[in-house]
This record gives C-alpha cells, structure tokens and sequence, in this order.
C-alpha cells in the first residue's frame, strides 16, 4: 500500500499535466489562446494567493505532529497550502471551463493526488481543502476579468462605430 501511495503521491500529477498538454495541442487555435491565457493568468494568481496563505497560516505536517515516518520524504515545513494540490485542482477547474468531461476527470485526479499526500503524512486535510478553494478561487478570478475585459473591448468598439 505504501508504494501505491508514494507513487499517486509524486508522479499522479503527471496525468493531469499530459491530458492538459493533449487537450491544448488538438484545440483550436482561440481556444488555445484562450486556454494559454487562463493557465499563465491563473497560475500566477494561484501562486500569489497560495504565497500569501502560507505566510498567514502556519500548518505543522503531520509527521511532524504526530512523530511518524513520511512515506514520501519531504522537508518538516509549512504544509499550507498543498502545491500537489493547488496545481492538480487548478488544472482541473481550468479545464472544467473548456471540457466539463476533461475537468472533472482532473479533479479526480486531483483528489487522488490530495488522498494520497494526505496518507503518506505530509498534509492535513485542511491543507488539501485550501489549496482547492485557493486553485477554484485563481480560475474564477482571471475567467471573470477576461470576459469583463473582453465586454468592455466589445462595448467601447461598439461606441467607436457611431
């Protein structure tokens, strides 16, 4: 069992990397912009914010706590937020807004990856929960200015017409 866990562990988010990778090079070429736009945008505010909550809310690891042996080895520091988690639920709330059936297979994903850091003692459950609110939060954010930004580049060309 403990092999399972270290493998969906560390290389699971590998999935969610290449089904991305996929998805974009069969795209169309606006959805690729599009889809570029949103991971580049939401990447970096996912980063800032994830940054930002790390520096507000310390999270002692579980092995850490309860005095045990991580079955993934990892350094004995802030475990808030999750990046496997960010960066897996991130991908898969990207996706859900250019493939329902693709995002929400990245979710699972996600899941799995989040299920398994948790097992192997290297994050709490409320490390996992707040990197999906902080990734869910990032792909809301850049969606709803670009379609702000692209209604006000529609509505002041309308204008310019008259």
């Amino acid at each position: 069992m403990h092999s399972l866990i270290k493998f969906v562990g560390e290389y699971f988010f590998l999935i969610s990397v290449a089904v991305v990778g996929l998805y974009w090079l069969r795209a169309k070429v606006s959805v690729k912009i599009s889809l570029t736009w949103q991971l580049v945008a939401g990447g970096v505010l996912a980063v800032v914010l994830a940054l930002i909550a790390g520096h507000l809310y310390y999270d002692p690891r579980p092995f850490v706590t309860h005095h045990l042996t991580p079955i993934i080895p990892h350094a004995a520091d802030n475990g808030f937020p999750s990046d496997h988690a960010l960066f897996t639920s991130f991908l898969g709330f990207t996706m859900l807004l250019y493939s329902r059936r693709t995002g929400i297979f990245l979710l699972i994903i996600a899941v799995l990856v989040s299920w398994a850091r948790v097992a192997a003692h290297i994050h709490n459950p409320r490390d996992i929960v707040g990197s999906f609110v902080i990734a869910a939060i990032a792909v809301l954010v850049v969606r709803v200015v670009t379609k702000w930004w692209r209604a006000r580049g529609k509505a002041s060309s309308w204008r310019s017409t008259d």
